[in-house]
């Protein structure tokens, strides 16, 4: 199979899956693996058409952003402390990510193992919560408090392991910290903006010397295939969270994660990316 034609593959998964609570980087290993896909270049292709995912949330927000843009040079209280508690629900993930970038790359991306039971896990915990009966008290994206926007920091954090899902842990992490679900989700999806940007631009510099001609074909096919995806993929969730619970996401996670490991043990998984 051609390697474009796998890198147009992969592109769909990563718009499909970045927002939804299934894990991107999981399904994108997974995929990758049983294409027997070259063009990852060590884990960076994975990562940097990611900024797809980006430019369709910009896309996506992108009246919002101007109006929001707009408020904070005005100098409104309310959307510069939104915009401040985003930053801080970013930082703890992006210090943890820059610390132990080599030791996810080299050993986590290499374990399907590792993706199969993050998903089971996952899937284990969104059922759990959705049966807790949580009582939220924040209705709107802009009123997560800070305290929250800790929560929400800290268990994007777990996301750092594929498999566990960004979308997913730092959902979980506000709808346990008294968001509802419909501005869990919001809430997420702003915070991927700086989450995913900075990761990006980060593997961009860092990896830009181990690149060839034929990565860089690679990587702009996918990224604008992922933005394409990726924006329908946006409003369906927003869509679906308005009136329905992440239990179905949750039995998913389960079926795919025993998947993966009926898989691994019938030998049609490397474990090699």
């Amino acid at each position: 199979m051609d390697e474009l034609f796998k890198a147009v593959v992969m592109g769909v998964v990563e718009g499909v899956t970045e927002f939804l609570p299934i894990s991107s980087t999981g399904h994108l290993l997974i995929v990758g693996d049983l294409l027997r896909f070259q063009g990852s270049a060590g884990g960076t292709f994975d990562i940097f058409i990611q900024f797809g995912a980006v430019v369709a949330l910009l896309a996506y927000y992108a009246r919002e952003l101007i109006d929001q843009a707009g408020a904070v040079v005005r100098g409104d209280g309310r959307t510069r402390r939104f915009w401040l508690y985003v930053i801080v629900a970013f930082i703890p993930a992006a210090v943890v990510g820059l610390l132990t970038r080599n030791i996810i790359k080299t050993l986590l991306f290499a374990s399907p193992g590792l993706i199969a039971i993050s998903l089971i896990l996952g899937g284990i915990v969104f059922l759990i919560v959705e049966r807790m009966g949580l009582k939220p008290t924040t209705h709107d994206h802009e009123d997560v408090s800070l305290g929250q926007a800790i929560v929400i920091g800290l268990a994007q954090v777990l996301s750092l392991v594929p498999g566990v899902s960004r979308s997913g842990s730092s959902i979980v992490g506000a709808m346990l910290a008294g968001v509802d679900r419909a501005a869990a989700t919001r809430f997420s999806f702003y915070l991927a903006i700086p989450t995913l940007g900075s990761a990006t631009l980060f593997e961009l510099a860092t990896s830009l010397k181990n690149l060839n001609r034929g990565d860089a074909l690679l990587l702009a096919v996918a990224t604008v295939v992922v933005a394409i995806v990726a924006f329908a993929s946006i409003g369906w969730l927003l869509r679906y969270v308005q009136h329905n619970s992440f239990v179905p996401f949750g039995v998913y996670r389960i079926a795919a994660g025993i998947v993966i490991l009926v898989l691994l043990q019938a030998g049609l998984l490397t474990g090699g990316g």
